[in-house]
Parts: structure tokens; sequence; C-alpha cells
């Protein structure tokens, strides 16, 4: 049997599960919406769902001659998705509970059709974890070492232009006024955007998958210079015009203005990519 057919055949048993994820996952989902419309790292999670959903449409023409072949295994990631789930809950950790509902369902890809369709969704159904929020445990211990780095290399950068400038950790001191460079400013913030458009994008746009690897990877380097960029003229405004030039209306421009400059060189990068890669 293959995909297509076993969608048709088994469509009454797939849909009775989608009441039982909403019950499971009731409180779970919305809480993480909430947290994509009120956190600026994760606003990018309302696209993922429909990024991951374009990538399995993309496919479907090989998707549904794939062979079903159901696997046991599964039920192995099922049931450790759910304990996953049961876990988060008594200990209130959101991100093993909200990582729970996409390991779930992968696993029930896998008992459902087998590898060979798992292998396929593979893809769309892993670029969901990019929907799920970081714990701030874990962000916080990226954010202060970026934001450190981030600070050096502009202090560093603003002394070869000639201004007076002290750095404590991630304090820049001039001779007017004293910035820090907070978390918007470590690049932490537009990298969690940039690796899931950096991962569609080269999906999209190249066909080696070096070439995509490469992409991806470069999104790191690209936020942090970036960010750097921002911290340094901030730096040179605050110099001239004070502190009330990088905040306020600037501040928020200049977040922007970033995210806006490191696509564009996302999408040079690819352009790049596709010349010098294989065809």
């Amino acid at each position: 049997m293959i995909f297509q057919d076993s969608l048709r055949e088994n469509r009454w048993y797939l849909l009775a599960l989608l009441p039982l994820l909403v019950l499971a996952y009731w409180t779970v989902v919305p809480g993480m919406v909430s947290d994509w419309n009120n956190d600026p790292n994760y606003s990018h999670g309302f696209l993922v769902p429909l990024i991951a959903g374009y990538f399995a449409w993309q496919k479907w023409p090989e998707l549904k001659e794939l062979p079903v072949s159901p696997s046991n295994l599964g039920l192995l990631v099922v049931a450790g998705s759910l304990l996953l789930l049961i876990f988060g809950f008594a200990g209130t950790e959101y991100f093993t509970m909200r990582s729970s509902l996409v390991f779930l369902l992968a696993g029930i890809i896998l008992f459902w059709f087998g590898w060979a369709v798992f292998k396929g969704l593979l893809l769309p159904v892993g670029f969901l974890l990019f929907m799920v929020p970081l714990p701030y445990i874990v962000y916080d211990a990226m954010a202060f070492p970026l934001k450190l780095m981030v600070a050096k290399f502009s202090v560093a950068a603003l002394k070869l232009m000639g201004i007076a400038v002290l750095r404590e950790g991630n304090i820049i001191m001039f001779p007017q006024t004293v910035l820090e460079v907070a978390d918007a400013c470590s690049g932490l913030r537009s990298l969690m955007s940039l690796l899931a458009l950096a991962v569609a994008y080269a999906v999209f746009s190249q066909k080696s998958n070096l070439m995509r690897v490469i992409m991806v990877l470069s999104a790191v380097p690209i936020a942090i210079a970036t960010n750097m960029f921002r911290v340094i003229v901030t730096g040179v405004l605050a110099q001239y015009y004070g502190a009330a030039a990088a905040e306020g209306f600037f501040h928020e421009f200049a977040g922007l203005a970033v995210f806006a400059l490191a696509m564009v060189l996302l999408f040079l990068l690819g352009a790049l990519l596709r010349k010098v890669g294989p065809a």
C-alpha cells in the first residue's frame, strides 16, 4: 500500500486523533501562541507551521507514492512523548511540554506509516521545533557571552574610529553617557528568527545539501555581525548626540533595520551559493 491510499483508508482514525490531541495540549499550545505574540524573540513562531505545511505540500507528489510499512518503534516514540508531556506538567516546564507535541507527531507518523513516510516528512515535522521557545535558563546562558563578545568588538571598532570609550562587561562608557548592551543587542533575538528563515530559504533556494548547511550556519555570524553594527552606530550617536539618540524610536527602528539587513545578507549569500554550488 502507498501513502496516499493509506491516508484515504485510515482517514477516520486519523481524524479521531485530533480531539485527543486537542484535549492533551489544550493549555500547552495557547500558551505557546501567547509567547509568539508577546515575546519578540519568537514572533516567527506564527510562520513556522505555515512553512512546515508548505514543505509537506511541496513534497506531496513524492510522498503520496511512498510505500507504507507501519513500525512498532513509533509506539515507543509516542509513549516517550506522552511521558515528556506528563513530566513537563509535573515540573511546569514549558519547553518539555511543547516539544513533546512535535515528537508525538513524529511517533504517530512512524507507527502508522513506517520509515519511508517518516523520512519523507522529517523536514516538515522537524521544522516545527523552531516554533518552540527555548527555556529562559538556556536563553540567558547563550545571551550573556554573546553580549560580552558584541560589546568587546564594538568597543574595539569605536576606538579605531577615534572615539573615547571604555568597557566594563557589557557596559559601554562614553565621557557623557553610559550604554548597556542588552539582550536585544546580543544577536540572539534576531538569531532565533534568522535561523528558522535560513532553513526555509536554504531548502527553497539550494540544490546541494552542503550549500544548505553552509547557508544555515551562516545565520549565526550574520546575526552577530549585524547586531555589532547596530551597537557601533548606537555608540557613535550616543557620543555626539547623547543617550537620548540611542533610545526610544531609534532603538526600536534599529532593531527592525538590523533584522532587515541580516535578511538582505542572507539572500545575497543564497544567490552567491547558487552561483558557486553544483547545479
